[in-house]
């Protein structure tokens, strides 16, 4: 707290200045919290509390475009490159080294999102996410003036217990310089550099997007990092599928592994899905798997990775190296009927 806190409250008091106060006791508290005197910061916001003014938000009542969100504490694999970074990110806030704003960009479904939970759940923060469509309006002017106002809300939130997540960030900004930009969005753009400028040191804020090579230049430049999510190697696609089948056949009654089919299935994928994918497909093909088949889930996953043929070729399959056993799996035919298909050169 520093002298001009304490003049400004005895003039306040006097002045009987209430609003005033209050804002300044705040401005205090967020003091002590960014300081680590979390406890202190929480006494003074619930002394104020119950004044009728705008004060910074400690529950996160009255927020009209952040909203908190509940995360899974289960850990998060990645490759260990994109790991490194997320780690690196983590040290970072914890060290205060004045790195404060993250833009992680890669296809849909490589853990951008759940990077930032990850993040947040090791530094053992709340995740407030933006509501990027209720910023935008269809008035002129509005989304500009509800860009700001969402800042006003980010000011007031206690720093160190948040992380603000703007996912999927190009709904809102957009490349000024575009030919097929509009000049509303560019207003837009031009609003929320500015905003994001003038934003505390203190705010960690976390943005993603699947549209990076579209987004306007100074505004990768107010980002502290940037990180791809474009770093799988068909390995690490592979390493992170055996995670996901065996975490979910864990959980399943009536199905058991075979790593080995399951293998030949993805390496035989000219592109193995990113991983928010397949975890869709593994848990689909499980739950609606035949409960009298413990296999029968292999050959759901094989139809949805090869857009659910209505019919299976034994003999491409045999070519492909699969097995009578697997291909009896595959195809759902009996291995006598395969043998005799495949012995006879017919598929009928």
């Amino acid at each position: 707290m520093k002298k001009q806190n304490i003049i400004n409250l005895v003039k306040y008091h006097i002045e009987q200045n209430n609003a005033a106060f209050v804002s300044e006791v705040a401005e205090i508290a967020r003091e002590f919290d960014a300081n680590g005197d979390i406890e202190v910061a929480q006494y003074l916001m619930d002394l104020i509390s119950s004044a009728n003014v705008y004060v910074p938000q400690a529950n996160y009542r009255n927020l009209q475009f952040l909203e908190k969100l509940e995360y899974s504490s289960n850990p998060l694999i990645l490759p260990d490159i994109i790991e490194e970074d997320v780690i690196g990110i983590v040290r970072s806030i914890k060290n205060r080294t004045g790195m404060s704003k993250f833009l992680f960009h890669g296809a849909p479904g490589t853990g951008k999102t759940e990077s930032a939970f990850q993040i947040a759940r090791l530094l053992e923060r709340d995740i407030l996410s933006v509501h990027l469509e209720q910023l935008i309006d269809s008035r002129l002017g509005e989304t500009s003036k509800n860009v700001i106002r969402l800042f006003d809300e980010i000011n007031h939130l206690m720093y160190s217990r948040v992380i603000v997540i703007f996912d999927e960030l190009d709904a809102l900004v957009l490349n000024r310089s575009s030919a097929n930009d509009l000049r509303e969005m560019g207003r837009v753009t031009s609003t929320f550099l500015r905003e994001l400028d003038a934003l505390n040191d203190q705010v960690v804020v976390i943005a993603t997007t699947n549209l990076f090579e579209g987004f306007d230049k100074a505004l990768v430049r107010r980002f502290d990092a940037v990180v791809s999510f474009d770093r799988y190697s068909k390995e690490d696609l592979i390493e992170i599928a055996d995670a996901l089948l065996t975490s979910s056949i864990r959980k399943a009654v009536h199905s058991s592994r075979d790593m080995r089919l399951f293998h030949k299935i993805l390496n035989k994928l000219p592109n193995i899905p990113y991983p928010g994918d397949m975890k869709q497909i593994i848990r689909t093909s499980i739950a609606f798997s035949d409960e009298t088949n413990k296999y029968d889930y292999l050959r759901k996953i094989y139809l949805s990775l090869n857009d659910n043929p209505k019919t299976v070729d034994i003999q491409e399959l045999s070519g492909e190296g699969f097995t009578t056993r697997e291909i009896e799996i595959l195809a759902r035919i009996p291995k006598s009927s395969v043998s005799r298909k495949l012995n006879g050169g017919s598929n009928e």
